[in-house]
């Protein structure tokens, strides 16, 4: 597959910036792979399509306040500095991306806050992503943790919305949201309410949850043409075992597993066994799935309308065949769906 077979026109219009009202309200487009056939239905129907004893499987990673506005030392010119990962607790390093990155030098420092009360400095601008900060705080860890995330704001996308919200730090959140790290929502997660986990019970439709902390990689644009060419950036992955064999028990007593957005999706496809089936694992995986691909563990999946010549376009593709897919992102244009993270899903099937 080429890059631009993935390309298509989106205007801004089409691109949510604010999610709707109630989390699985949301409009649904469900694909059925084999025929081709869609429907348009509302995201809490998605249960209507699984029954007892078949299994979703969310990411329960949690988005941190990853964007900070600083100023320079000497000159004071402005500078955003994106949180991408912490490298050393006791040392206080963290990988970043700056902007304007051409500004920036190794020894300079920054200082955030009204009263520039936290201080970092570059010690490296080799990185593939950009700089490694070190920051200089004298407090606790968690004081230095509590300090450092009271100055950052949610980690929306600037081409969702320029301007962010005390409220989007809870709306750009899944309810399930446990474990700290990521600097993007898992956004098919954005649409589960805690009506909708509720009747997912009372149909015995059972969950899971793996941890795969989302980088800024998802949004990085594709720049080679042959996309076997492309690398993804590594992220933390983990299954635990009670998660690995529940779905493994899923699919052995033929019952159904939904991964619930693309994450997910590369997760439970990042380590399986020959036998097809889902390994515990504890580490980093930069899997990228584009068609054609051959999927061992997932039997459905719902996951946003995505950005063209995006990557978790084509992972999304990989999985519902390209033809169709793009016929299906097609339809949703035409019928005025929402794309982006706090837009509409599609579940295929």
């Amino acid at each position: 597959m080429k890059l631009s077979q993935f390309n298509f026109a989106l205007t801004k219009a089409r691109i949510a910036s604010e999610p709707p009202r109630w989390r699985d309200e949301c409009r649904l487009m469900v694909l059925h792979k084999d025929t081709g056939e869609i429907e348009h239905k509302v995201f809490k129907n998605i249960i209507d399509y699984f029954g007892k004893g078949d299994t979703f499987v969310l990411n329960d990673t949690k988005v941190f306040p990853a964007r900070l506005y600083g100023k320079k030392e000497k000159t004071g010119a402005d500078i955003e500095v994106f949180l991408l990962r912490e490298l050393n607790r006791e040392q206080r390093l963290w990988d970043v991306i700056v902007d304007p990155a051409r500004k920036i030098r190794i020894g300079n420092k920054l200082y955030f806050g009204e009263d520039e009360s936290l201080v970092a400095e570059v010690i490296d601008n080799t990185t593939s992503r950009g700089r490694t900060l070190r920051f200089l705080y004298d407090g606790s860890y968690e004081d230095f943790k509590e300090t450092l995330f009271s100055l950052g704001e949610p980690p929306v996308p600037k081409w969702v919305k320029e301007k962010v919200t005390e409220q989007d730090m809870e709306d750009y959140q899944t309810i399930f949201a446990v474990h700290e790290g990521a600097v993007a929502a898992p956004a098919a997660g954005l649409h589960f309410s805690r009506e909708l986990f509720n009747r997912m019970i009372l149909k015995d439709i059972n969950k899971a949850f793996i941890t795969l902390h989302m980088g800024i990689g998802h949004f990085r644009s594709v720049d080679v043409e042959d996309l076997s060419k492309h690398k993804m950036d590594s992220e933390r992955l983990i299954i635990t075992q009670e998660t690995a064999d529940l779905i493994n028990g899923t699919k052995r007593a033929g019952h159904k597993v939904l991964a619930v957005g693309v994450t997910v999706m590369r997760g439970l496809e990042a380590y399986y066994t020959t036998n097809d089936e889902v390994i515990a694992f504890d580490g980093w995986t930069n899997k990228f799935i584009f068609p054609p691909y051959r999927f061992a563990i997932p039997d459905a999946i719902v996951s946003n309308f995505h950005l063209p010549c995006s990557t978790m376009l084509m992972s999304v593709a990989a999985f519902g065949g390209y033809e169709n897919v793009m016929k299906a992102y097609d339809a949703a244009i035409k019928e005025g769906y929402s794309f982006g993270p706090y837009g509409d899903a599609m579940l295929i099937i």
